[in-house]
């Protein structure tokens, strides 16, 4: 799907995409962190008919519901063709030494040469982990390597 992103001079960017439906949509971005979703007339595709306002906080709610139950199936298309790569999910479960730590104390790309790409904690999804980021018991990490450092990665976080 193509989105194409628009400059607003003094109000922020708009992401417009084109749904199935052929509607084009548009989602502002504005300088104050706020977010409207805007519906272009087909009649008329300079004229936008808003559907919502959402602050930064919701926008991001929103985010995080929408992309949970698609993350994994992203990244393991984005490694289909790669042969030596592979996606996987390893969870934290409870008791492993690292439950309640940070990310970093793991050492899981040094170690592995493995990367975790988002930590998907209940409905919410955490992209980019930072080594600050804690980890919790039941937290899903979304990892990709090559099969034997994702592995490496159930191991490390299972005994440490």
């Amino acid at each position: 799907m193509e989105v194409r992103e628009v400059l607003l001079p003094g109000i922020g960017l708009c992401y417009e995409f084109n749904t199935a439906d052929r509607d084009r949509i548009g989602v502002i971005a504005k300088r104050s962190g706020d977010f409207e979703v805007v519906r272009y007339q087909r009649s008329d595709p300079d004229a936008a008919v808003p559907i919502m306002r959402l602050t930064g906080e919701e926008a991001e709610a929103m985010a995080q519901i929408l992309g949970a139950p698609r993350i994994v199936d992203r990244f393991s298309a984005l490694t289909s063709g790669m042969t030596e790569l592979d996606a996987s999910q390893v969870r934290v479960r409870p008791g492993t030494p690292f439950v309640d730590r940070p990310l970093g104390d793991t050492q899981v790309r040094t170690r592995t040469g493995a990367s975790i790409v988002a930590i998907v904690r209940d409905e919410l999804v955490l992209p980019s982990p930072g080594p600050s980021d804690v980890l919790r018991a039941g937290d899903v990490l979304v990892v990709i390597g090559t099969d034997e450092g994702l592995t490496r990665v159930e191991q490390i976080l299972d005994r440490g």
